[in-house]
């Protein structure tokens, strides 16, 4: 009889060794009843002396591109970052030893329209549950990924955090060019003159940029009234400056009144314990059941970074999609503001 080797397998070598050893094994299938992966689990990843069975601050991670579809996977699909986060509020809401969440940010923006629901979802969590809100960011905390800590009572950085890019951005193409030199022409029979708006097998009109940069301009004042709102204390010109799409450090973002403070998890749940009247409390990271979370800062698999420089798609749920209204930044896309 083979003996199975006991370091873990690939699928894909864990079935070549099942194969080559069906002459000789005996199979037997064994039922049992696992927990539904879709639910929401939570690890201890910081606890305050005596702070056992007491009070608890949820930690609820915001990264990757923001939208509101599933995520594409390797082999697997992916999961829709706008349900986990809404679902997560409602664990936290639910749960009476929660006295305060930690929203951990690492992601440089999405959709306009995911984005905007998520912060709204922040906003009305706070006001239902009446519990605090503090967001901790990390690498990047960019366009949609600010638009979202904007919803929290407090904000703390790193100081070598990438955020701002307070703006919105609608990248399209133009193909005629190319087309033409192969030979390819496009006819779009449509219903208006308007409704090829955007439509990469055509030069666009000056009409149609008039009427897209009227949409851009609409959300950007929305994104701009939104940091208003969350930070009155910056100056009305330091605002035109921070708000003109640029990236600024955590460090920067500091000084101009962008975050609150600098600090990491540890201070980001010290704030939290402060605005929740507690002094010792358990910080629990919320994850499924199949992500391994070492400590605070452990990433879901869906969050890893895609390497996809031209951002080339073949899943309809992707940013990926031209044309699209984005509050996004990332040095990987080619585009240009």
């Amino acid at each position: 009889m083979r003996e199975l080797p006991h370091r873990r397998l690939g699928p894909l070598a864990l079935i070549v060794v099942l194969l080559v050893s069906t002459g000789c094994t005996q199979w037997r299938v064994v039922l049992e009843p696992v927990t539904d992966p879709a639910t929401i689990e939570e690890t201890i990843v910081l606890e305050d002396p005596g702070a056992s069975g007491g009070a608890k601050i949820a930690q609820i991670d915001v990264s990757g591109i923001i939208i509101d579809a599933e995520r594409p996977g390797l082999l697997v699909r992916g999961e829709n970052p706008l349900s986990r986060f809404t679902q997560a509020l409602k664990t936290a809401e639910e749960d009476r030893r929660v006295v305060a969440v930690l929203v951990r940010i690492n992601s440089p923006g999405g959709g306009v329209t995911p984005s905007t629901v998520m912060y709204q979802e922040l906003l009305d969590f706070r006001t239902r549950s009446g519990k605090p809100v503090v967001v901790s960011m990390g690498d990047v905390a960019a366009s949609g990924g600010y638009y979202v800590a904007c919803a929290a009572d407090e904000i703390i950085a790193q100081p070598t955090t990438i955020t701002g890019s307070i703006g919105v951005i609608m990248q399209t193409v133009n193909l005629t060019e190319g087309m033409r030199k192969i030979g390819i022409a496009a006819e779009a029979i449509t219903s208006g003159p308007n409704k090829s708006m955007g439509s990469p097998f055509a030069p666009m009109p000056a009409e149609h940029r008039a009427l897209l940069q009227g949409i851009v301009t609409e959300f950007y004042g929305s994104f701009r009234g939104v940091v208003t709102a969350s930070r009155p204390n910056i100056p009305a010109t330091v605002l035109d400056e921070v708000t003109d799409g640029r990236v600024v450090t955590g460090r920067r973002a500091a000084e101009v009144g962008l975050v609150d403070g600098l600090g990491g998890i540890r201070e980001a749940f010290a704030a939290a314990k402060h605005r929740a009247g507690v002094t010792s409390a358990r910080l629990v990271k919320y994850h499924r059941r199949s992500e391994a979370v070492a400590s605070a800062y452990a990433h879901a698999p869906d969050a890893e970074r895609e390497v996809n420089l031209l951002r080339i798609s073949i899943d309809p749920s992707s940013t990926g999609d031209l044309p699209t209204f984005l509050y996004l930044w990332d040095p990987n896309v080619w585009y240009a503001r």
